[in-house]
């Protein structure tokens, strides 16, 4: 995807991810980021648009700050490197948030599963997720930011991948 393309989606993403309560800054980054034109500091997504390769991944990273428990979000910085210790905080999460984010916002499920993520799985986690097998659910349920189809239906709410709530308390 050239940079023109990517700019529509990219001015989505970023309204979304602030109308939800994350912090989004544009700024020029430098070649050492984790993900292309993508950078985590004191808790906020940093955004560089002449660098960024994938719109999707600012969902994916954004996944990762929104399952955090809110005492951890703001101390994030860099790769999230042992985010993961917090329960119902890691990658199968923050990729079922990015999916129910990516359908909030009716972009294409291969903006997020695009061909260079997912170590070369993008195309399978995206028929994965077209198939309604949702992994990380669980731990979206447990965290109390969605509901599954049976929850939901006795609740009277809407399943995933709707939410009952964006960020984790």
């Amino acid at each position: 995807m050239d940079h023109s393309t990517a700019d529509e989606p990219t001015a989505a993403i970023v309204d979304f991810l602030r109308a939800i309560g994350l912090k989004v800054q544009y700024a020029e980054l430098g070649d050492a980021c984790f993900l292309p034109g993508i950078e985590i500091r004191d808790g906020a997504l940093r955004v560089d648009r002449a660098r960024l390769r994938w719109p999707g991944d600012l969902l994916h990273e954004a996944g990762h700050l929104a399952v955090l428990p809110a005492a951890l979000r703001a101390l994030q910085s860099g790769d999230l490197h042992g985010s993961e210790q917090a329960a119902h905080a890691g990658e199968a999460e923050a990729t079922a948030w990015a999916y129910a984010a990516c359908c909030a916002l009716s972009l294409p499920a291969d903006l997020l599963f695009h061909e260079g993520g997912y170590h070369g799985r993008g195309a399978a986690l995206a028929m994965t997720f077209s198939l309604g097998v949702y992994p990380g659910l669980h731990g979206l349920m447990q965290a109390g930011m969605a509901h599954g189809v049976a929850e939901a239906k006795q609740l009277g709410a809407e399943p995933y991948p709707r939410m009952r709530r964006w960020l984790r308390e």
